[in-house]
């Protein structure tokens, strides 16, 4: 049997700079005890970020590193971590998606799988449900963060409370059908992949989390990712006009 052979749940880091963090992150997710297979998809960060996670290879054979040639984006990372796992000998039945950097507690991981395993297609870490909470943002950005998903609900119609979350579990059979309709390269590939759960009829569902600002270092939400986002939901917009169009 191979190092990822018969691990059930694969969890992705998609990191950029995050030597101050990718440590401590792999080690509370190994201390979950879930027989994981975790995927560190890095863009050859400058820092020791690469080092750090080789040097954690050597100790644990379920860490795998997938290494880009430079800076992508979130949305590539996502997709092209999909692609790996979906390659191994046996895919991981679940795939989870959080950051590196601490703002997705991986206490909440096992909530996540819990709830894929009774059936949902698309499991959601949700800030914006009842009990979901964010700590650190200043209030303007949290204005702007629950306006756009408010906003993104009405144009995807789906009853959801966080369209833009990271922090999320999908299954294997999700993932196989949406992939090859995935094209986002930043931030927008977080309503991609709902849009697409929506098309396929998929089972999605949310679980209330505490989202909390970077611990260390600086966000990495730029100018590009919003810019990215906003066409692609004035290309759902378009989309969806031109259906009802014709």
């Amino acid at each position: 049997m191979n190092s990822t052979e018969g691990r059930h749940v694969a969890i992705i880091l998609p990191t950029y700079c995050e030597a101050e963090n990718i440590a401590d992150i792999i080690h509370a997710i190994e201390n979950l005890k879930l027989n994981s297979t975790l995927l560190v998809v890095d863009d050859s960060s400058p820092d020791e970020t690469q080092n750090i996670v080789r040097k954690l290879k050597e100790k644990s054979k379920n860490i795998l590193l997938l290494k880009r040639p430079h800076k992508m984006g979130l949305g590539t990372a996502i997709t092209d971590g999909f692609r790996f796992l979906l390659s191994l000998p046996k895919p991981p039945k679940y795939i989870i998606t959080m950051d590196a950097d601490y703002s997705h507690n991986p206490q909440d991981i096992p909530r996540l799988l819990k709830l894929a395993e009774k059936g949902c297609d698309l499991v959601i870490g949700s800030r914006y449900c009842q009990e979901g909470q964010v700590k650190g943002w200043k209030s303007t950005r949290l204005l702007i963060s629950k306006v756009a998903n408010k906003i993104t609900g009405k144009i995807i119609k789906l009853q959801l409370n966080d369209f833009t979350s990271g922090f999320r579990c999908y299954s294997k059979g999700y993932i196989t059908k949406a992939l090859p309709q995935l094209h986002s390269e930043t931030y927008e590939i977080q309503i991609e992949t709902l849009r697409q759960a929506k098309l396929q009829n998929s089972k999605i569902g949310e679980i209330p989390i505490v989202f909390e600002n970077r611990k260390k270092g600086k966000s990495k939400l730029t100018r590009t990712e919003i810019t990215a986002f906003s066409k692609y939901i004035l290309k759902v917009s378009w989309e969806q006009l031109f259906e009802r169009e014709h």
